[in-house]
């Protein structure tokens, strides 16, 4: 009918004009299909995926960050669409989007499908604004991996088999139910992560790239938020980095050099499933009039879990940077103007330090406030939190073979 395809064509315009706003406020493709999810339903999430692939084809593919394509290409997944989803219009025109969604959902109508669309343009309104941290779609540069940052364009594909081995190796962690093989699958990734990171450092100097930070996104879910964005700060000062957390939207920022970031992000991903597979293998709490306290036990185990792998981290960073030092101090000298000795890569690595600071202040200016500790209330929780951490153990003083 006309009318409906009237409707479907207006709200559908709305949807695809609302994105350039969410856009310029910082909020990249995968955020704010998250987000929707979170604040409304999949359902919302799964229609505002199909707009942002319909508005993606405005962009010319020379103008667009690669890591922007990527990420809306993984939004498919979310989609409503044909599980052979061939690309960004299964529906057809905009006029029949409405019609074709409820085709899609059991039991819908048409008028649950406006109202789908309706509460999505709502929820733009409500957007806040976050940092921007890549280019907008439209406004890169020049195709091709030159817009990636500058440690991301020196990538190689050693770069990636190294990345590769260490996701292996904490995959084989997670999995694992023997505690001895855990420790020693993630204190050899642990290895693998730091000599990856100073040597990405010393490549740049060396070849005189200037390497500049940058910021990524990680989602920071419920329950329990507090305590896991107290890991993912630990992890991130451990690597040299800073996190910034946007907790009304579930997202921490960290800000840090390419490599590092890298390291952040797979740690992260590693250390809070091994915390979650420790915590549920614990069960179920009472107190002695039999009253659940399985929450206050989680909260104070993952806070106490995150503090004891702050000071694991920060004792492997250390033990790596020392070794480092006695490797370039044993080397021969490089050309001029590169870092050549051992005594030349503490002060280095503390410039780079200062780098990401600044980057951070420019990026947040003076808008940062410290938050408060999450709260321990359950000593059983912080005991086993902390015999969990150790169990994560994360430095050896063995040779790592490549």
């Amino acid at each position: 009918m006309e009318w409906t395809q009237t409707v479907s064509r207006v709200l559908v315009d709305a949807m695809s004009s609302l994105l350039a706003h969410a856009w310029s406020g910082g909020w990249q493709p995968a955020e704010l299909v998250r987000h929707f999810g979170r604040e409304l339903t999949a359902a919302h999430a799964a229609m505002l995926a199909d707009m942002i692939a319909h508005e993606a084809r405005t962009y010319p593919a020379a103008a667009t960050d690669p890591r922007w394509v990527d990420q809306v290409a993984g939004l498919r997944a979310a989609s409503y669409g044909p599980d052979a989803y061939a690309g960004p219009n299964w529906w057809g025109s905009e006029g029949d989007y409405l019609t074709a969604w409820k085709a899609r959902i059991t039991d819908s109508t048409f008028w649950a499908a406006v109202a789908t669309a309706i509460e999505t343009v709502h929820l733009f309104s409500h957007l806040p604004v976050l940092e921007i941290l890549l280019p907008l779609p439209g406004t890169a540069r020049r195709a091709g991996a030159s817009r990636a940052p500058a440690g991301e364009r020196a990538a190689s594909a050693a770069d990636d088999r190294m990345l590769g081995k260490i996701r292996a190796l904490l995959a084989k962690a997670e999995s694992t139910e023997f505690a001895e093989e855990a420790e020693a699958l993630s204190a050899r990734a642990q290895e693998l992560m730091a000599k990856y990171s100073i040597d990405h450092a010393l490549l740049a100097a060396q070849s005189g790239e200037r390497e500049e930070p940058s910021g990524r996104r990680i989602p920071v879910d419920s329950p329990y938020e507090d305590p896991k964005g107290t890991l993912l700060n630990v992890i991130a000062i451990a690597n040299r980095c800073r996190a910034v957390w946007s907790k009304d939207v579930g997202l921490m920022t960290v800000v840090g050099f390419p490599a590092d970031l890298n390291a952040v992000e797979l740690l992260f991903t590693s250390l809070l499933v091994q915390a979650n597979t420790a915590m549920l293998r614990a069960g179920g709490k009472r107190d002695e009039f039999g009253r659940s306290r399985t929450r206050a036990f989680r909260q104070s185990f993952l806070v106490s879990y995150a503090i004891r792998i702050g000071e694991r981290l920060e004792e492997a960073t250390a033990h790596a940077t020392a070794e480092a030092v006695d490797e370039l101090a044993a080397a021969e000298r490089d050309s001029a103007g590169a870092v050549s000795s051992g005594t030349d890569l503490v002060p280095f690595l503390a410039a780079r330090q200062h780098a990401v600071e600044d980057a951070v202040d420019e990026m947040f200016g003076g808008n940062l406030k410290r938050g408060r500790a999450a709260r321990v209330t359950d000593a059983e929780g912080w005991a086993s939190g902390r015999a969990a951490a150790d169990l994560a153990k994360l430095h050896d003083r063995q040779p790592v073979a490549y």
